[in-house]
C-alpha cells in the first residue's frame, strides 16, 4: 500500500440540514475531506458522494457549492471560511457555456480570473486545450461543439479559473465507452494538477466513480429518520484500492461495489 498521511482539513460539513417547509431533505449531515499527502506525489482529493435518484444529492451538491444555504450547520473550507457561491468551480450535468462567446474566448476570461496564470493565460489555454484534445475547437461557439466536447470546454473553463475545488454534477451521464474513458483521464489529470485541488463527483455510476475516487461518501435515509444523511464513509486508501490504473480488476473493487450498492 502507498504511504500516505491526511492532513490539512479542506471541506467539512458539520452537522447540515435542509427543509422544504415541514419536510426535511438532508438531516445532519456531516462529513470532513483533508488533504492526502503522498512522498513525492501532488495529486489531490477525488471524492464521490453516491445515493439513490431522489435521496438528496443534488440539493447537497447546490449547498457545497454555495449556490444554497442549509437550514441549520453549515459548511466551510479550509476550517473556518463559510463557502459562498463563486468560490468553487461548478460543472453541471448540461455543461453551461456562454453561447455567444467562442471557447477561446470563454476560457480566456476564465484565466483571467485566475491571478495564478496573470501573464501565461495564452500558455495556460494552449496547455490544457491541447490535454483536453479541444485545440481544433477553440474558435468555435458552443452550438457547433458535440457534448463531449462541450464537457471537456466546460470543465476545462473551471479548472483554468483556479479554484482548489471542483464540483461536477453526473459527469459521466450519457456518454459512450470512448468518451467515457476520456472523461475519466481528463479527471485523473486534472486531479494532478496540484496536491490541493479537490473533486467532488456527483454520479449515479457507482463503479466509475468508485475506480478514480481515494473517497466514497453514500447518502441514504436512516430507518425511522426523515431526510438523508451521510450513512457510510468508504475510505478507499486504507483499502489499498486509490490511484490504481486496473483497479477494476481487483477483487477488492468488486467486493466494494457491491458493498455499495447494498448501502443504497
Amino acid at each position: 500500500m502507498t504511504p500516505y498521511t491526511k492532513e490539512q482539513v479542506l471541506l467539512q460539513a458539520e452537522n447540515v440540514c435542509l427543509n422544504y417547509g415541514d419536510k426535511s431533505v438532508l438531516r445532519d449531515i456531516n462529513f470532513t475531506i483533508s488533504n492526502i499527502v503522498r512522498p513525492g506525489m501532488s495529486q489531490g482529493q477525488v471524492i464521490s458522494l453516491l445515493g439513490r435518484s431522489g435521496i438528496g444529492k443534488t440539493q447537497l451538491f447546490r449547498l457545497m457549492a454555495g449556490l444554497q444555504q442549509p437550514n441549520s450547520g453549515k459548511i466551510t473550507l479550509y476550517g473556518d471560511k463559510e463557502v459562498q457561491a463563486g468560490d468553487m468551480g461548478v460543472v453541471f450535468q448540461h455543461y453551461y457555456l456562454f453561447e455567444w462567446k467562442t471557447i477561446h474566448q470563454s476560457l480566456l476570461m476564465a484565466t483571467r480570473q485566475n491571478p495564478a496564470l496573470k501573464g501565461n493565460e495564452k500558455e495556460a489555454i494552449e496547455k490544457w486545450a491541447n490535454a483536453f484534445e479541444i485545440t481544433d475547437s477553440l474558435h468555435k461557439y458552443p452550438h457547433h461543439l458535440s457534448g463531449g466536447q462541450r464537457q471537456r470546454a466546460s470543465i476545462l473553463q473551471q479548472l483554468l479559473k483556479g479554484s482548489d475545488f471542483l464540483l461536477f454534477d453526473e459527469p459521466f451521464s450519457g456518454l459512450d465507452v470512448c468518451v467515457l474513458d476520456k472523461v475519466v483521464d481528463m479527471l485523473l489529470q486534472v486531479s494532478v494538477s496540484d496536491e490541493l485541488k479537490t473533486l467532488v463527483i456527483v454520479s449515479h455510476d457507482i463503479e466509475t466513480s468508485v475506480a478514480i475516487s481515494d473517497t466514497v461518501f453514500i447518502l441514504g435515509k436512516e430507518e425511522g429518520k426523515e431526510g438523508a444523511t451521510v450513512k457510510r464513509e468508504i475510505d478507499l486508501l486504507e483499502r489499498g484500492l486509490a490511484w490504481q490504473k486496473d483497479v477494476r480488476r481487483e477483487q477488492a473493487f468488486i467486493d466494494t461495489l457491491d458493498e455499495i450498492k447494498a448501502s443504497l
